[in-house]
C-alpha cells in the first residue's frame, strides 16, 4: 500500500498506532508487533515476496548467531555472498545475459523474474549488519528485534538505508511505557508535508516531465524547450519524489517514539558534484563510503588509485540504481565528477560561487537525461535537444511555471525536516492548518491520482 493512499492512512497506520500506543509498557510486545505489522504491510503489496524477506531474515540472524559462536570469518563471506547473490539473480540476471548473448550476436528472450519490492534497500541494511558483526565484534540480536529492524515498514521499500545500530537500540526506549505528545505531533507533522510534497508537486510535476522526453522515446530529436523541460522537470520529479517518501519515513517513525537519519540536505544548493553527494541520498552515500569506498583503497594510496576507486565505487552506485547501461553511464559520469571536483580542489582552484553552483546544476541534468531514458540512444536524443537543437519548439506556459516554481521550492525555502523540528511555529493557527493539508491529501489521493514513488522499481 502506498503511503498517500486511504488505506494506509485511514486504516493500516491508525490500528498500527493504536495497538502499538496499547502494548507500549512492554519492549518484547511493541517490537514484536512492529515487525508483524512490517511483514503484513510488505505483504499487502505482493504476498509472494514475504517468504523472500522471511527468509532473507532467518539467514542472516542465523549467520549472526553462528558467527558468534564460532567466530569463523567464512560465515561473513557467505552471509555477503548470500545476500548480493540473491540482490544480483532478482536484479541483474536479464541484464548480464542480455548484454553478454548481445555481445556474441545470439538473440535473447528476458527470463520472468519478478524484482521483489524493496529489495535493493532491505539487502544493503543486512550486509552492513553482516560486516558489522566482524568489523566490531559485536554480539547478535534477537531475532524478534532484528526482524522488526529489517522489516520495519517506513523505511522497508526505499530507504532511508538505516544500520543497525541506529535503530535497534532505539526499540528498548522508544516511549518507554508513556506517550510523548511532542514526538508524535512532530512526525506527524512531517509526515502530512512529506505527503503534500508528494502528491502536490511530485505528482503534478511527473508528467511534464514525461511529455519532455515523449519525443525522444518515438525516435525524434525534441525540440530545445521540450528537451530541458523534459530534464528539468525530471529533476524536480525525482527529487520531491524520493525525498518525500524519505520525509513520510521520518514522520512515521517519529509516530512510533522512533528517529531515522536524514537522507535529504538540499542537494541542489551544491556547489560541486561531491558535495552534492553528501546532500542527496545521504545514507546510501555513507553506505558505499563505508562499505565499498574505504574497503577499496578510498584516499589512504595516491591519488591516481583514489581517483580509480572513485569512478569504480560511482560506477557501482549506478549499475545499483538501475540495471541498464544508462544507469552505469550515469553513475560513472557521476564518478569522473567526484574525481575532477577532487583534483580540483587538491590543486587549491576554486570557482566563483554562481558559476560553480551553474556548472554543478548543468552537468546534473545532463545526468538525469540518462538516469530517465529508456537506453542510451534516447538519452542522445535528449541531449541532442538540448545542446544541438535543430529548433527551439512550443514554449509550454504552464509546465515552465511549475518548473520555476518547484526550482524556488528545493532551492530557496527550508525543508520539511526542518519545518516539522522547529522551524514551524506550532500553536493555534499552525496545527489547523496542517490538519487541513491533511484533508486535502486524503482528497486528493482518493481521486486515485497517486502514483507510486520512483525508487519502488529500484
Amino acid at each position: 500500500m502506498l503511503f498517500p493512499s486511504q488505506v494506509f492512512l485511514l486504516l493500516f497506520l491508525p490500528l498500527t498506532l493504536l495497538a502499538f500506543h496499547a502494548c507500549a509498557s512492554s519492549v518484547t510486545a511493541r517490537t514484536t508487533l512492529l515487525a508483524l505489522a512490517s511483514f503484513a504491510f510488505y505483504g499487502y503489496w505482493d504476498v509472494r515476496f514475504l517468504p523472500l524477506l522471511l527468509v532473507t531474515i532467518g539467514v542472516n540472524w542465523a549467520i549472526g548467531r553462528a558467527w558468534r559462536a564460532t567466530r569463523r570469518d567464512v560465515l561473513i563471506v557467505a552471509g555477503v555472498v548470500f545476500n548480493l547473490g540473491l540482490l544480483a539473480f532478482f536484479k541483474y540476471t536479464n541484464f548480464f545475459l542480455e548484454s553478454l548473448l548481445t555481445l556474441v550476436g545470439v538473440p535473447f528472450a528476458p527470463w520472468t523474474i519478478i524484482l521483489p519490492l524493496g529489495i535493493s534497500f532491505f539487502t544493503f541494511q543486512q550486509v552492513s549488519y553482516i560486516v558489522d558483526l566482524r568489523r566490531h565484534d559485536m554480539a547478535p540480536y534477537g531475532l524478534v528485534r532484528y526482524a522488526a529492524y529489517v522489516s520495519f515498514f517506513p523505511q522497508l521499500i526505499a530507504g532511508p538505508i538505516v544500520r543497525h545500530n541506529e535503530l535497534i537500540p532505539q526499540f528498548d526506549h522508544a516511549f518507554s511505557g508513556r506517550t510523548d505528545p511532542e514526538c508524535i505531533a512532530r512526525g506527524a507533522v512531517l509526515l502530512i508535508l512529506g505527503l503534500a510534497k508528494k502528491v502536490f508537486l511530485a505528482d503534478e510535476i511527473a508528467p511534464i516531465a514525461d511529455a519532455g522526453f515523449a519525443a525522444a522515446a518515438d525516435g525524434g530529436v525534441p525540440g530545445a524547450f521540450a528537451a530541458w523541460q523534459g530534464v528539468l522537470a525530471y529533476g524536480l520529479q525525482i527529487y520531491f519524489d524520493f525525498s518525500s517518501y524519505s520525509d513520510m519515513a521520518m514522520g512515521l517513525a517519529g509516530l512510533f517514539g522512533l528517529d531515522l537519519p536524514l537522507n535529504f540536505d538540499k542537494p541542489y544548493r551544491a556547489l560541486t558534484v561531491r558535495e552534492y553527494w553528501r546532500r542527496w541520498h545521504m545514507t546510501l552515500s555513507r553506505f558505499i563510503r563505508d562499505y565499498l569506498y574505504i574497503p577499496l583503497g578510498g584516499s589512504r594510496t595516491g591519488p591516481l588509485r583514489t581517483y580509480v576507486v572513485v569512478v569504480v565505487t560511482m560506477t557501482l552506485c549506478g549499475l545499483w540504481h538501475g540495471a541498464g547501461w544508462t544507469f552505469v553511464l550515469w553513475g560513472t559520469l557521476h564518478g569522473c565528477a567526484v574525481a575532477w571536483n577532487r583534483l580540483w580542489e587538491r590543486h587549491g582552484r576554486a570557482l566563483p560561487l554562481p558559476l560553480a553552483w551553474l556548472l554543478t546544476m548543468v552537468f546534473l541534468q545532463i545526468g538525469w537525461a540518462f538516469f530517465r531514458a529508456d537506453d542510451l540512444a534516447m538519452t542522445l536524443r535528449m541531449l541532442e535537444g538540448m545542446f544541438l537543437p535543430a529548433g527551439w519548439g512550443t514554449f509550454d506556459d504552464d509546465a515552465w511555471l511549475a518548473i520555476g516554481i518547484g526550482s524556488v521550492l528545493s532551492l530557496a525555502f527550508a525543508s520539511n525536516v526542518e519545518l516539522s523540528r522547529g522551524r514551524l511555529p506550532y500553536g493555534r493557527v499552525t496545527l489547523p492548518l496542517v490538519a487541513l493539508l491533511l484533508v486535502a491529501v486524503l482528497m486528493r489521493v482518493g481521486q486515485g491520482r497517486a502514483l507510486e514513488f520512483i525508487y519502488f522499481q529500484f
